[in-house]
């Protein structure tokens, strides 16, 4: 495996968001080009892709508000999933987050996704207790 990790390009936009739908991460209520486009407004150097020739392997979205950096959107094709994809990603995401100054960085996995929760215990994360809560402020729509 000759894996690059870089930033999304304009040409990885829709194999990205076809990626995020394979794996499950994409939901009806937001548009993942819409995303990747806002990604990419504020901080385009955290939108990682790997890719494997002229393969793309899989992704990352890190983002950091000066308090604490975030982990969207990991997604490893599932073809190559067990390779090391994802946690290189995860590495790299983490590496670039220490470089502006992040103390901590957090993620969210949907309850039902014992796998993603699995995966995050091999790379030492430590599921908090903290109730999360949200408001769409603009619809996707």
């Amino acid at each position: 495996m000759t894996l690059a990790i870089r930033p999304l390009s304009d040409a990885d936009v829709a194999s990205v968001a076809e990626l995020w739908d394979v794996c499950g991460l994409t939901r009806p209520w937001n548009d993942p080009l819409l995303d990747i486009e806002r990604a990419r407004a504020t901080w385009p150097d955290l939108l990682l892709v790997a890719v494997d020739g002229d393969d793309l392997v899989g992704t990352v979205m890190a983002g950091y508000d000066g308090h604490r950096g975030w982990l969207y959107y990991l997604a490893s094709a599932p073809g190559r999933r067990g390779e090391g994809v994802g946690r290189e990603l995860v590495e790299e995401a983490e590496r670039r987050l220490v470089a502006l100054g992040c103390p901590k960085v957090m993620l969210m996995v949907r309850e039902t996704n014992t796998g993603a929760r699995a995966f995050y215990d091999t790379l030492d994360y430590a599921w908090e207790t903290s109730a999360l809560a949200g408001k769409r402020l603009i619809p996707d729509d």
